[in-house]
């Protein structure tokens, strides 16, 4: 009885380490994708799809009448609430405060968005219905990322780890600004004059240097409702009133926006941001012919992450290196950083929104945008753990 009770607690053991910590995140992440594709391709998919897409029998909120609808637009809100709070920590006090430092994670980034881009247009010539798809192999999904980085351990020096999470937090807001930039519908001058009036009274509670967060949860609350009906989309308000809560340390060595990324992180990597997984990656996979990938829309995006993402930043390293712009990573070799600009190319979360917005009137174009996030996140993944995990272990 021991001889059996023994395994079964080491592989409990294991499992439990395996979603502890910053790994957690991103394999609670894989382990809900699978299951949205299971149900989606089981008996179960029409009603994995009513439960979604299915008109709700009352909402608070006209524009929101799908349970779809409220995780994309509202929940995604918080998500990008709290991607804003990190964005403005980074910038002020973290890797992104120092010139040196961001040299090259900015240009790293930059170029890891312009290359993914250029191979989607490449592949998609001729086809202006999928132009509105550029930007989907342009995003990087940090908790993915970051989760298969985890899963390497001391494999992988904490430097690189680093520009890991420095490139994606550039990467989140190069995305942030381009659906604020493009992914806008017809304006109500009327909502935006609402939002901007809102902004300003957030910003006012910073200069007053106002220390309690219910000020700010309810001004951002309305600034999202101003925004939602203002025809830009509702997820810009989450980052707009983040970066109005103050980040001042008070004398306990703490800050509002401290106490918030504290506690909201947390609740957006385990509960939103999977439930957002599950609800959006749940796509019928094509027959054993595989058609549906070779189409122009899902290879264009599939080799955007996979093939665009290495190239721009790889390139970007070695063209900084070079050139004197930028020196490479403390103890990471070239290997490592071609196996983390592999994992750059997992676009999971931000990919899959950003379908959502090029295509909103067609759902068939979402579902093959799907298909090639799904394909070459998978690739990016699997060939950026290979290739760290075949590197011998850095010395101590």
């Amino acid at each position: 009885m021991l001889a059996i009770r023994h395994p079964v607690s080491r592989f409990a053991t294991r499992i439990a380490r395996l979603f502890h910590g910053e790994a957690g995140a991103g394999v609670l992440l894989i382990v809900v994708a699978l299951a949205a594709m299971i149900v989606a391709n089981s008996p179960l998919a029409d009603g994995y799809h009513h439960l979604f897409h299915g008109a709700m029998r009352w909402t608070p909120i006209a524009k929101l009448d799908t349970l779809h609808l409220w995780i994309n637009d509202a929940l995604m809100a918080m998500f990008f609430f709290v991607v804003g709070l990190e964005i403005k920590r980074e910038v002020l006090e973290g890797e992104l405060s120092h010139p040196t430092q961001r040299r090259l994670p900015v240009l790293a980034a930059v170029a890891g968005m312009v290359a993914p881009a250029a191979i989607y247009l490449l592949v998609s010539k001729g086809d202006g219905a999928l132009q509105p798809g550029w930007a989907i192999p342009a995003a990087t999904d940090i908790a993915f990322a970051v989760g298969v980085l985890s899963l390497l351990g001391s494999r992988v020096p904490p430097s690189l780890r680093l520009f890991l999470l420095t490139v994606a937090i550039v990467d989140d807001l190069g995305a942030v600004v381009i659906i604020a930039l493009v992914y806008t519908a017809d304006v109500s001058l009327g909502w935006l004059a609402i939002a901007a009036a809102i902004l300003a009274l957030l910003i006012g509670l910073n200069r007053l240097r106002i220390g309690n967060g219910w000020p700010y949860a309810i001004g951002a609350v309305a600034l999202w409702f101003a925004v939602l009906h203002s025809g830009v989309h509702a997820t810009i308000a989450g980052v707009l009133a983040a970066l109005c809560v103050p980040l001042k340390l008070d004398r306990h060595g703490t800050s509002l926006l401290l106490r918030m990324e504290h506690t909201l992180a947390p609740i957006s990597a385990y509960l939103i941001v999977p439930l957002f997984g599950f609800a959006n990656a749940g796509v019928h996979l094509p027959g054993s012919g595989g058609a549906g990938f070779a189409a122009a829309l899902p290879l264009g995006v599939g080799l955007g992450l996979f093939l665009g993402k290495q190239m721009g930043i790889f390139g970007a390293i070695v063209a900084a290196e070079r050139t004197g712009f930028a020196a490479r990573p403390k103890g990471a070799s070239l290997l490592q950083l071609w196996g983390v600009a592999l994992l750059c190319g997992i676009g999971f979360t931000m990919s899959l929104f950003i379908a959502q917005l090029a295509f909103p009137s067609h759902p068939e174009l979402v579902e093959e945008a799907k298909l090639g996030v799904i394909a070459g996140s998978t690739l990016a993944a699997l060939a950026g753990f290979a290739v760290l995990r075949l590197q011998p272990r850095p010395r101590a």
